[in-house]
């Protein structure tokens, strides 16, 4: 045998009578066979060798446009997938409308597989929302939210099990914090507190469903509802049809048991209704009142409900993953040129807030010393500036990080110091805006502006606490925790009655120096929150005050399921002391409703 290898055989060449049909032959003896075997097996192997070839030579094609663009554009150390530069706004690499594979467009990415076909769970959940929303949610607000809110929510969570999705801490965060949201609205009769309670609670139910936690998709989630609208009408009459294909016996048996039960609920209430005047009176009350003339409101309602149901269910079955969305960091700066702005904004911070101190300790008189104004002079002055310079800054530290080098320990520790510095600097510039306002607000009162911007204030300062945290203990949960706090702020600022908080800061205000009057004129047009507090007010003031809350809570043709705790409140404490007199009474109050005709000076009104 020898030692170099043999050769394999070659495959036999094909000869010019291969074309003409050969004639019947015996078969070959066994060594003819095996050497075909052998030739064969060659013949693969070279084959297999040849696209491995072609496949090398392919791929180094295609990446080297891209290494060479990488090298060109890109800075040293930075991975630049293949095909092209990345584009920071597109969920994995490739260039700006780029397809995938299968021809579809780089949002696509962004959206899982569809749904699997809806459940009769899912759609029972919608129909009870979408009927609840006609029949409960065209008097008003109040309770009625939470009624509808429950079946919508069972509706999603139906579709989240049948899709295999878990439920996460997180989500259920999201989920407590929005019906938590729609308290407010059975709690407080003021509208204003209701829409951000109602607006916040909407948010939280988009992240709910969609587990954002980037800083891109917690904001998107947030309104990501709205994009499955129009799926998720599409997919509930998909359902139904196929439901309805494969079992008509059994929506027919359905059918006729709900028209069998809505008779006889029809025909017995009314005998019992018409025997019994309490029973009536009760049902009268628990039924919704809808007439012929509000039937295009009560299907728009219908409807609403119904596309909001079906979009809460679409999207947990199958929500966009809205944190493929990124945003590429900036470039890196050198330490110097990133810090030095910085150090010299802190430098100045720190000179504001010397003075600041001054001001902050030493009371009234330290003030007009200084400055020749009086204390709510001053702090009109400057409360507005410093909210500005606090929203300013939040603005400098989200673009600092952005371009805040990136080298190693001693970045971090230099990012960490100079950013630290700046939060804890604007937390005392937040702390000198809230104490001018207090001394605003106890010159001149409380009002739904100054109580708003003032709470505003106050969250930004928690925002600042929060990125402190962050730089120490990372900011993985920072989006989110940001979110949690926007939406606790809207919380207990509705659980606290800013209307009635208002109210009693007058009444005090006014107890306490007479002199100083109470603004008739504005706190007449306060919500149903502030009579507990504005029934303290000695007459006619209590009567001025209360005259335009009491026809509207007394008169008023409210049902339950749209009436607040707060106007049932006010509606026992006017019922059981109504106003006096027919208003004339007011009008010798003074123009500003404060008695003797008292004006406060021209030139200290602000009507902010």
């Amino acid at each position: 045998m020898s030692d170099q290898p043999s050769e394999a055989p070659r495959p036999p060449e094909r000869s010019p009578e291969a074309d003409t049909q050969p004639e019947p032959q015996a078969p070959a003896p066994t060594e003819t066979t095996e050497t075909a075997k052998a030739a064969a097996t060659a013949e693969t192997a070279a084959t297999a060798e040849t696209a491995r070839t072609a496949e090398t030579a392919e791929a180094a094609r295609t990446t080297a446009p891209a290494r060479a663009t990488a090298t060109a554009g890109t800075p040293a150390g930075t991975r630049t997938p293949a095909g092209g530069p990345a584009n920071p706004w597109q969920h994995g690499a490739g260039a700006p409308g780029a397809k995938n594979s299968t021809g579809e467009g780089v949002t696509a990415r962004l959206r899982p597989p569809p749904p699997p076909l809806i459940r009769p769970a899912v759609l029972w959940s919608v129909l009870a929302t979408s009927v609840l929303s006609a029949l409960f949610l065209g008097d008003g607000l109040g309770v009625n939210l939470l009624i509808v809110a429950v079946p919508a929510a069972l509706a999603a969570f139906f579709a989240a099990r049948s899709a295999g999705r878990r439920l996460r801490p997180w989500t259920v965060t999201w989920a407590v914090g929005g019906l938590a949201l729609l308290a407010v609205p059975a709690l407080r009769d003021a509208g204003w507190p209701t829409f951000l309670a109602v607006v916040s609670a909407f948010a939280l139910g988009s992240l709910a469903l969609h587990g954002s936690r980037s800083w891109l998709g917690v904001l998107i989630g947030s309104l990501g509802l709205f994009d499955a609208i129009v799926p998720g009408i599409i997919w509930g009459v998909r359902g139904i049809r196929a439901r309805a294909d494969g079992s008509r016996a059994r929506w027919g048996a359905a059918l006729r048991t709900t028209a069998v039960a809505v008779v006889l609920l029809v025909v017995f209430g009314t005998l019992f209704a018409s025997a019994d005047a309490a029973f009536a009176d009760l049902l009268g009350g628990l039924m919704p009142d809808a007439s012929f003339a509000e039937g295009p409101w009560r299907i728009f309602l219908f409807a609403l409900g119904l596309a909001g149901a079906l979009a809460a269910a679409y999207t947990a079955a199958a929500p966009v993953r809205w944190d493929g969305i990124t945003v590429s960091p900036g470039k890196p700066r050198g330490r110097i040129e990133w810090a030095l702005p910085l150090i010299v904004l802190n430098l100045l911070f720190a000179a504001f807030i010397a003075l600041q101190l001054v001001v902050l300790l030493g009371g009234y008189e330290k003030v007009r010393a200084e400055t020749g104004l009086d204390h709510a002079e001053y702090a009109r002055q400057g409360f507005w500036q410093l909210l500005w310079a606090t929203l300013l800054t939040l603005l400098v530290i989200a673009l600092a990080l952005r371009w805040a080098p990136r080298g190693g320990s001693r970045d971090r520790t230099l990012v960490r110091a100079v950013l630290g510095t700046l939060c804890v600097l604007t937390l005392v510039v937040v702390a000198s805006a809230l104490r001018r306002m207090d001394l605003y607000v106890d010159e001149y009162g409380l009002t739904r502006l100054r109580i708003s911007v003032a709470a505003m204030e106050l969250w930004l300062g928690v925002v600042l606490v929060l990125i402190l945290a962050a730089g120490v203990f990372g900011a993985r949960f920072l989006p989110r925790a940001i979110a949690v706090s926007a939406a606790a702020g809207v919380l207990a600022f509705g659980l606290l009655s800013p209307d009635g908080l208002i109210a009693e800061q007058n009444v005090q205000r006014f107890e306490a120096r007479e002199s100083a009057g109470i603004d008739i004129d504005y706190v007449k047009d306060l919500s149903a929150d502030a009579v507990p507090a504005l029934d303290r007010l000695p007459e006619p003031e209590r009567s001025c005050a209360l005259r335009i809350v009491q026809r509207e809570v007394l008169h008023g043709d409210t049902p339950w399921y749209a009436t607040s705790w707060g106007e049932a409140r006010a509606k026992e404490i006017l019922e059981k002391r109504p106003v006096q007199g027919d208003g004339r009474d007011c009008y010798r109050l003074g123009t500003d409703g404060v008695r003797d005709g008292y004006e406060p000076d021209d030139d200290g009104y602000d009507p902010y």
